[in-house]
C-alpha cells in the first residue's frame, strides 16, 4: 500500500545502485519533491539530476541526515540502496547520533540496527517507509521469466538453495546461495552477492545455480534482496547456468535488460513464491 506524505515531500536516504534512481524517479512521477541524502563513495551522483535537492554524508553521519530532513520539512523518508559492508567497516565516520543509536543495542546483526535507526528517525517525526511502496511494480514476479526451463536437478538445486537461504536468512548473515548437483558451494556473508557467486564457480565449476531469498524476518523497509545485468555478468564469468529469486520480495533491477541478457546468454531465470 502506498504511504502519501500530506505535504508532498518524501525523503530519501540513498545507498548504492540503481534503487536510489529508480526510487526517485517514481516519486516524482507522483508529484512529489524529492529531498534525499547521500552516501559519499556509495551513492551514483547520477541521483542529483533525479531529486529536488541532495546533501552528502559519510556511513555513519545519522545527525546529518535527520537535520537536513528536518531542515527540509521531511516527514517520511525511505532507504534505497546498499551499503558496502566492508566499506561501512573500514570508512564509517559515526557521528553523536550513531552512538545514541548503537549505545541501544544489544545486537549489532542488520535487522536490529536498521529497525534501530528506524526508530530513531521516527523519534525525531522522520516515518521510514518501505521503498517498494512507490515501486511495487520492480519486484520480481513469480514463474519462469527467461531463459531454458529448468532440469529435475537444478528444480531441486533451487529446492535445496532456498531451504539454506532460510536458514541463512534467519542467522541474518547474507541472502545468496550457491549450489550445484546438490553441494552447497557458497554463502554470502560480508562480501556481498557478487563474490559469493564468482567463489561458488570457482569452487564448482560451470552450472552452478544461484539463488536468493529474503531472510524469514526480512523488515520490508529495509534491505531487500536486488538482482539485475550486473548479477548476470557475474554468473557469465563463472559459467553458473540457473538465478532463481523470491517473487514479490526480490527487486529486478533494469528488468527488460535483465530478462533479455539471460535469453541471450542461456541463462535460466525464475521467480519462485
Amino acid at each position: 500500500m502506498e504511504h502519501a506524505p500530506p505535504d508532498g515531500r518524501i525523503g530519501l536516504i540513498a545507498g548504492n545502485g540503481q534503487l536510489p534512481l529508480l526510487f526517485a524517479r517514481a516519486a516524482r512521477a507522483r508529484g512529489l519533491e524529492v529531498v534525499a541524502v547521500a552516501h559519499k563513495g556509495e551513492t551514483n551522483p547520477a541521483l542529483a539530476s533525479e531529486v529536488g535537492s541532495l546533501t552528502w554524508v559519510r556511513v555513519g553521519q545519522v545527525n546529518r541526515i535527520q537535520k537536513a530532513f528536518v531542515a527540509a520539512g521531511v516527514k517520511q523518508a525511505a532507504m534505497a540502496g546498499g551499503i558496502g559492508r566492508v566499506k561501512a567497516l573500514s570508512e564509517a565516520r559515526p557521528d553523536l547520533g550513531a552512538v545514541r543509536i548503537i549505545s541501544r543495542l544489544r545486537s549489532f546483526r542488520d535487522d536490529a540496527l536498521l529497525r534501530a535507526v528506524a526508530a530513531d528517525f521516527e523519534s525525531r517525526g522522520i516515518t521510514i517507509i518501505a521503498p517498494t511502496d512507490f515501486l511495487g511494480e520492480v519486484l520480481c514476479p513469480e514463474g519462469h521469466l527467461a531463459g531454458p526451463e529448468l532440469s529435475p536437478t537444478q528444480q531441486q538445486d533451487v529446492a535445496l538453495g532456498r531451504e539454506v537461504a532460510a536458514l541463512l536468512g534467519q542467522a541474518d548473515v547474507g541472502q545468496t546461495v550457491v549450489v550445484h548437483q546438490g553441494h552447497v558451494l557458497a554463502l554470502e556473508a560480508v562480501e556481498g552477492t557478487d563474490e559469493a557467486i564468482r567463489r561458488g564457480g570457482k569452487l564448482g565449476g560451470a552450472g552452478a545455480v544461484v539463488v536468493k531469498r529474503c531472510k524469514p524476518q526480512q523488515d520490508l523497509r529495509f534491505d531487500l534482496p536486488a538482482a539485475g545485468p550486473r548479477t548476470l555478468e557475474v554468473m557469465k564469468e563463472v559459467g553458473a547456468r540457473v538465478l532463481a529469486l523470491e517473487a514479490g520480495r526480490t527487486v529486478l533491477l533494469d528488468a527488460p535488460e535483465l530478462f533479455a541478457n539471460a535469453r541471450a546468454a542461456g541463462i535460466t531465470l525464475v521467480g519462485v513464491r
